[in-house]
């Protein structure tokens, strides 16, 4: 008699959404809380036939190729950890998990934004430390946000919901895409510029590309200089698409005033020269983590990969051109 299917998970995720898949599959869920290592994927998926894993996994050739695999599940809306080019060339279905952690993403990039402005970190720090001994004239002036402007590269689902929230606020808007959203303007008032302009206009500049070969190192020591040395960068998308050094530099020297990041070039490593400086807010990568919205990312994922083992085209499918043949 043939037994249950097995699927490997890197890490474990939350149960709401691997008890959709136990009972009809096996599930071999690594219990370790670090990042795994190429190898140790490989060893975990000896007898699996389906990968759900997260952001921070290298799935690469080796990992593709262990013999028996034939659907990969992503625990992230961004997929740039997969080699979907090798995936597709090998016919295994990869998905991921969007729509879950948009509006949850975009409250943390305004936190971010409000923290960045206000200086609050800085502040809290202070009191708590005993240092607080009365209101002063010049204490922790911060940064107006309301009636600014607010720049989004990369107005998608994640920069549209930030562009709403910043109504409530009376700013402007302006955005960068590849091509304007109609329906953003008409929602938000929102106005379509070059990247060049937006990052000369905007108070606030928020990132939300996805990691691609075109957008790593999309921000560099050129565009923070043509920043306004009174504005605040705020990246909650992916650190690669910062030069994390030009960053420092500029946060250093004043080319800027201020920074929020969510996100990191060499994740969990963040440049020492940021954690030495006062002016940018530091975030361990916690844009989706509200209790609802990881429960709601586990649901996506696994349903994604359910869907898969089952013969199915999963509803969040990167690469569906598998399914043409």
């Amino acid at each position: 008699m043939k037994g249950k299917e097995k699927i490997f998970v890197t890490r474990k995720i939350p149960k709401k959404g691997l008890d959709l898949l136990d009972g009809d599959f096996e599930l071999i869920i690594r219990q370790e809380e670090t990042i795994p290592t190429v190898k140790e994927i490989r060893a975990g998926l000896e007898g699996c036939t389906g990968l759900i894993c997260l952001l921070t996994d290298n799935i690469n050739r080796e990992v593709l190729s262990v013999p028996g695999l034939i659907g990969v599940s992503n625990y992230a809306a961004g997929y740039n950890n997969i080699d979907v080019d090798y995936a597709t060339s090998q016919g295994i279905p990869v998905t991921n998990s969007p729509g879950a952690l948009t509006e949850t993403t975009a409250d943390l990039a305004f936190a971010l934004l409000l923290a960045s402005a206000r200086r609050i970190p800085e502040a809290h720090e202070y009191a708590k430390s005993g240092k607080f001994t009365g209101w002063g004239a010049e204490l922790f002036l911060g940064a107006d946000v309301h009636g600014k402007t607010l720049g989004i590269i990369g107005a998608g689902k994640i920069g549209g919901s930030l562009a709403r929230r910043a109504l409530g606020f009376n700013m402007t808007i302006l955005y960068h895409n590849r091509k304007p959203d109609k329906l953003l303007e008409s929602d938000t008032g929102a106005q379509y510029c070059s990247l060049d302009e937006l990052l000369t206009e905007s108070d606030f500049i928020s990132l939300h590309t996805p990691l691609s070969q075109e957008t790593h190192h999309l921000i560099t020591k050129r565009e923070f200089r043509l920043m306004k040395k009174t504005a605040i960068f705020i990246n909650t998308a992916r650190g690669a698409c910062v030069n994390e050094k030009d960053l420092a530099d500029a946060l250093k020297n004043g080319e800027i005033w201020g920074a929020g990041m969510d996100v990191f070039e060499e994740e969990p490593i963040i440049n020492p020269k940021l954690l030495e400086l006062n002016n940018v807010v530091v975030l361990p990568h916690i844009g989706s983590a509200s209790l609802i919205t990881r429960r709601g990312m586990a649901v996506t994922t696994c349903r994604n990969m359910e869907k898969i083992l089952k013969g199915e085209m999963p509803p969040n499918i990167v690469n569906p051109e598998v399914y043409d043949s």
